[in-house]
């Protein structure tokens, strides 16, 4: 019988998906929570407000190694580097550092996002040493703990988070969706990480998660751990000039709550 060739092992189970995941996670998390506090701009993207640092690129490029090691025919898309073809048909989806002008401002309010897209996650929080993990077969987990939240009743006592873009007219946009909203919830988060909003919405610290101008990296293995924890799961389609957008919610408020954003 032919062997796989040294470095190509196994990677057809959820569990081995996952262990990379970790591996990918805890390295890139690692690195960062050293440069943490003392970290500098390096240059702007989208806007001028849109920010990466030397930090974003070194996490991700030890994040590329080790799925070159582990999963040298995945397909890899990363935030900060160019899309990498593959032969498997899988695809990991890589933010390594999401919550970036958090990180540069010196607020603990950053992560690590990985995804082999919809069949594992990694979102790894160094500053508080959590790491929320799922895979497409089993349940949500926050340092080896099931994930169960306990839903409100209505949208009344939820709390919901979202995000704002970079661009001026995006955010106004977003502005009127958020007054919708905020009447009608327990009170509203704005916390600078889609990947981390999510994993707390998995973990129940937040009741509900909507977008729109979010990017797949930003969200791609928080959407798998709220579905794995049992929340309603959806993208939200284009509306007027706001792009698609990702939603997540506890079961009892997600109708109502989708009514306000859609």
């Amino acid at each position: 019988m032919d062997r796989a060739p040294a470095g190509r092992d196994r990677l057809m189970a959820g569990d081995d998906l996952l262990d990379v995941a970790v591996e990918c996670a805890r390295t890139a998390g690692a690195l960062l929570l050293e440069r943490f506090g003392s970290e500098r701009v390096l240059a702007t993207k989208s806007t001028s407000t849109d920010l990466v640092s030397a930090a974003d690129l070194a996490a991700e490029a030890a994040i590329r190694d080790i799925l070159a090691r582990r999963a040298p025919d995945d397909a890899i898309m990363g935030e900060e580097g160019d899309d990498t073809p593959g032969t498997s048909g899988r695809r990991w989806v890589v933010d390594p550092l999401d919550g970036t002008v958090n990180f540069l401002y010196g607020l603990p309010q950053w992560c690590v996002s990985i995804a082999c897209e919809g069949l594992a996650a990694a979102v790894y929080d160094p500053t508080r040493d959590e790491l929320f993990t799922a895979t497409a077969d089993g349940p949500a987990h926050c340092n080896g703990m099931a994930l169960s939240p306990s839903p409100p009743d209505d949208l009344a006592h939820a709390l919901v988070a979202t995000g704002f873009g970079y661009d001026t007219r995006r955010r106004e946009l977003q502005a009127e969706v958020v007054a919708r909203v905020a009447p009608a919830a327990r009170d509203i988060r704005r916390g600078g990480s889609a990947a981390l909003d999510l994993a707390w919405t998995a973990a129940g610290r937040l009741d509900a998660y909507y977008e729109r101008g979010v990017n797949l990296w930003d969200v791609a293995a928080g959407e798998l751990l709220c579905a794995r924890a049992g929340l309603v799961v959806e993208r939200l389609e284009p509306a007027g000039e706001l792009p698609w957008g990702a939603f997540a919610a506890a079961p009892p408020i997600a109708p109502e709550l989708r009514a306000l954003v859609a």
